[in-house]
């Protein structure tokens, strides 16, 4: 299963709490919501001939994020940033956190499921996530 999501890419932000009389809950910011959403529709979008085969075995993430150089930059160094790693913000384990949630019970059962991660970050002329998940063979 293999899909891109073309556009900025956001990590998944710092849960937020709200005191609620007595209690205190705990709930996500609406950009980190609309991004996991955006995730999950791109996703049934794109690899809707693959989902009705849900994983429900171990299964491999692999994460490329592409980040576009900023346009402030002269086109020298801007060249030489791409395909060079992305060392900025968000942070590797933010991305993964936003795509393994958002695709919870459409991609596989859990995202607990995950049991090898990988996370790239580089710089590209157009920026996108590039999401595969593969399903591992319990033989190992």
């Amino acid at each position: 299963m293999k899909f891109v999501l073309l556009g900025k890419i956001h990590g998944k932000d710092r849960p937020r709490f709200a005191r609620r009389g007595a209690f205190v809950s705990t709930y996500n910011t609406q950009k980190t919501i609309n991004y996991e959403k955006l995730i999950k529709l791109t996703c049934l979008r794109d690899c809707k001939d693959v989902l009705n085969k849900e994983y429900t075995g171990p299964v491999k993430m692999i994460i490329w994020a592409y980040f576009e150089p900023a346009k402030s930059i002269s086109k020298k160094k801007y060249k030489e940033l791409i395909g060079k790693p992305h060392l900025k913000k968000p942070d590797t384990d933010n991305i993964a956190k936003c795509v393994s949630d958002a695709l919870n019970k459409i991609a596989y059962n859990d995202d607990s499921q995950i049991c090898e991660l990988i996370v790239h970050k580089q710089y590209a002329e157009i920026e996108r996530l590039e999401v595969e998940i593969l399903e591992v063979d319990n033989e190992r």
